[in-house]
């Protein structure tokens, strides 16, 4: 019996297109495609992935936290938290900021 990736090259074959490839296996792969998808779309720098999980359509959703506003000192520096949802190729379905918070600031 062929297994699901043998059956997916057979139907794209069949079809006349190229079989896709799974680019997202695991959270850190979801984590890295939110990270680039995000980067280019806001043009900021991102501080960190605060949560990574699987969607029940085998997608991702991705929480980030982006420097927003550089200050001096830095513990005033704005920040704001994005939620990244991923499909399961790791293509950015959609994003939204959640948070916008003072990095010096204690977590609400």
């Amino acid at each position: 019996m062929a297994d699901n990736g043998e059956r997916r090259r057979a139907s794209a074959t069949a079809t006349g297109r190229a079989p896709r490839e799974r680019r997202v296996r695991t959270a850190a792969d979801a984590a890295r495609c939110a990270a680039e998808g995000l980067a280019e779309l806001v043009h900021r720098p991102q501080e960190g992935v605060s949560a990574v999980r699987r969607t029940e359509d085998g997608g991702w959703t991705v929480v980030l936290d982006v420097l927003e506003l550089a200050r001096i000192p830095d513990t005033t520096s704005l920040l704001a938290t994005y939620e990244v949802e991923l499909d399961a190729e790791g293509d950015m379905v959609q994003y939204r900021r959640t948070a916008r918070y003072r990095r010096g600031g204690a977590d609400q």
